[in-house]
């Protein structure tokens, strides 16, 4: 018979595959960060290793000279000296939780890793703020308040650079690691128990979810006489004829009239986008996606940039205001480039 403080194979194979996974990660890029711009239409990356830092370093570097960011060199962190020890051993720590088959032992992994990975996520956003705030003042390009510490995690619109920060494969390779971690505790708790998980591991569960639904991307509200509208760059002053398009990585590009993101659409044209929004006419603030909306076109709607369409989530709303408007009803899959 089993003794309650031994873990199960299943637990030992999870753990076994956990070390695998770490030691592929000293292979692999963990995070990467990527720079959009016009003047780089293939746009420029870097790729965080365990041990250097790779991809357009020296670009990169040209570019932050201007704006008095310090240079990058992988000689300058001690992390890149560190990280792969630390990684080495979790993963050694992992193999030999699966050869001595022991619950304690396996709660330390999980909670040693797990502090490992907050601090490591707290010391990369130490790093992105330093060089994004400690500037030089005399540099070529100088702009009052303007601070360039990248995203943790997302995008983040820096001058006319768009910067996306996201794990690569090996932070993936990471996060596989820990969640084997977690459902190896997770099975020799309920084993133990021999009842529903408890509120604590739940908690760790949920946690995990939560981290993963904040990475999902959803429209950002239209912020009134302050953004531009992403085609004609006029400030966007009538909330009632926004439109957004959220990009597959996550970036929102907001427009002053639908017009302005037909046009912007078409100069894109191929293009896939995540999502496309619009205003409802009569609840300006809430953007709905369009193929859920009724269109209405007539040029007593009196759109910002003249498109002279109006969207309603209610198709009764829209039967009203197109008869008060004198408009007439338009197709979204006829306006689409």
């Amino acid at each position: 018979m089993q003794t309650p403080n031994k873990i199960t194979v299943f637990s030992r194979i999870l753990l076994v595959i956990s070390s695998v996974l770490l030691i592929a990660t000293l292979y692999v890029p963990i995070w990467s960060i990527e720079l959009d711009a016009p003047q780089y239409p293939e746009g420029l990356g870097l790729k965080i290793h365990a041990n250097k830092i790779g991809g357009d370093v020296d670009i990169v570097n040209g570019l932050n000279h201007y704006i008095g960011m310090k240079t990058l060199h992988t000689e300058d962190f001690i992390e890149f000296t560190l990280l792969p020890y630390i990684l080495g051993f979790f993963a050694l720590f992992a193999l030999m939780s699966a050869i001595l088959a022991n619950r304690r032992v396996l709660n330390i992994l999980l909670i040693s890793f797990v502090v490992f990975g907050v601090v490591s996520m707290a010391d990369f956003w130490r790093w992105e703020y330093d060089y994004g705030h400690d500037l030089n003042p005399d540099a070529a390009i100088i702009v009052p308040g303007m601070a360039y510490q990248p995203p943790l995690i997302g995008f983040k619109q820096l001058l006319n650079f768009g910067a996306y920060s996201m794990p690569d494969t090996g932070g993936w390779l990471i996060v596989g690691a820990g969640l084997l971690m977690l459902l190896a505790v997770f099975m020799e708790y309920r084993k133990l128990k021999k009842a529903k998980l408890s509120a604590s591991p739940a908690a760790a569960m949920v946690l995990a979810l939560v981290f993963l639904s904040a990475c999902e991307s959803k429209p950002q509200a239209i912020k009134l006489n302050s953004d531009n509208c992403a085609f004609c760059e006029m400030t966007i002053a009538d909330k009632r004829f926004g439109a957004e398009l959220l990009t597959q990585k996550g970036r929102a590009y907001k427009f002053d009239d639908l017009s302005c993101m037909l046009r912007y659409m078409k100069e894109k044209k191929g293009t896939i986008y995540k999502g496309i929004y619009i205003s409802d006419y009569l609840s300006p603030n809430a953007l709905v996606e369009i193929e859920k909306v009724t269109l209405i076109e007539g040029e007593s709607v009196g759109s910002p940039m003249g498109g002279n369409i109006a969207a309603f989530s209610s198709k009764d709303s829209a039967l009203v205001w197109q008869s008060k408007l004198a408009a007439s009803a338009v197709l979204w899959d006829a306006l689409r480039p």
